[in-house]
Order: structure tokens, then C-alpha cells, then sequence
């Protein structure tokens, strides 16, 4: 019986080992939720400085493309006031005959410096003029249709008239060429 009373006993050892050992297995270790507390933290503060980082790049380069932009195309008010200048002088220098030019010779040398001037002064701002011929092809992108007439002799889409010069700032346009285009001839 002492036998008995000694095994049941040993069981009952066993048994609270056993229970002990998993209430400690279901227990965390007090160090390691430690850890793994700085380690979610340490991986929260590195998202947000990966966001903060890239932030600020996109940052960079947003300010980068606008000082670019304003560089181009700050002037583009200015130079789209300089058009109608640019086409009275061009007129001005198209309807001279050569009796007035034999007796104003210094006044029209004088009109057509300034012209060679403001151009002088587009090109270095980037303007430049557009200037189509006739018979060149329609561009959508910088002439603007004014009239469409069927003339024979040419194809549809070819320019039969040139009414007014464009101008292209950089890449932007800032006034389409006005042209008479050919449609279909009968």
C-alpha cells in the first residue's frame, strides 16, 4: 500500500509538472514580449521614415519640375502679348513698295532692324516663329484651319493660304499659324 500511496503520488507529480509546464508554455516569456515590442516598434519608425523619405524626394522632384516649368514658361504671357508687335511689323515691312523705300530708306532700315531684334530677342527666350509655306501639310497641332476650299492642283490637307504666323514657346504652343487648307477637289 505504502507502494500504492508512493506511485499515486509520483503521478501526481508527474501530472503537476506536466500542468506547470504548460501553463508556463502558454505564458510568455516576459524578455522576449520585450523584444518583440521594440522590434514592432523599431518596424513601424522605419516605415514611416521610408514614407517621409520618399516624400520628400517626390518633393524635390515636384519642385525641380515646377522651377523648370516657371523657367520655360514664365514668359509665356509676355511673349503671347509680343505676337500682334511681331505681325504689325511684319506688315508693315510686307506692304512697303520700292518708291517709299528709295525715299525712306533710314525709317524702313530702321523697322527692319527692330524686327530682326525682336526675333533676336524670341530666339533667345526659346520663341520661335512658325511659318508655314504654301503647299506644305496641314498640322493640327500648329495650324489652325481658317477656311477649306477645293483647289485643284493640290490634295486635301495641303495648305493653299497663309494668313498668320504661329508661335511656339519651347514645346507649348502659344499661337497656331492661320491657314486656308484644300479640301477634296471636285
Amino acid at each position: 500500500m505504502a507502494e500504492q500511496k508512493n506511485e499515486e503520488f509520483l503521478d501526481d507529480i508527474d501530472a503537476l509538472e506536466a500542468a506547470m509546464d504548460e501553463q508556463f508554455a502558454a505564458e510568455e516569456d516576459p524578455v522576449q514580449a520585450g523584444v518583440d515590442a521594440i522590434i514592432a516598434e523599431r518596424d513601424e519608425y522605419k516605415d514611416r521614415f521610408m514614407r517621409a523619405l520618399a516624400d520628400a524626394e517626390n518633393s524635390r522632384k515636384r519642385s525641380e519640375r515646377d522651377r523648370r516649368e516657371a523657367e520655360n514658361y514664365g514668359g509665356s504671357k509676355l511673349a503671347r502679348d509680343m505676337a500682334p508687335v511681331y505681325d504689325n511689323m511684319k506688315r508693315a515691312i510686307d506692304t512697303i513698295t520700292e518708291e517709299q523705300r528709295g525715299a525712306h530708306s533710314a525709317l524702313i532700315e530702321g523697322i527692319e532692324l527692330t524686327l530682326r531684334e525682336l526675333l533676336s530677342v524670341f530666339n533667345k527666350h526659346g520663341i520661335q516663329v512658325v511659318t508655314p509655306a504654301v503647299g506644305d501639310r496641314f498640322d493640327p497641332k500648329v495650324h489652325e484651319a481658317m477656311f477649306e476650299a477645293p483647289v485643284p492642283g493640290t490634295k486635301s490637307g495641303d495648305i493653299i493660304q497663309v494668313m498668320g504666323e504661329g508661335f511656339v514657346l519651347h514645346e507649348r504652343l502659344l499661337r497656331a499659324a492661320q491657314v486656308g487648307v484644300s479640301s477634296t477637289p471636285a
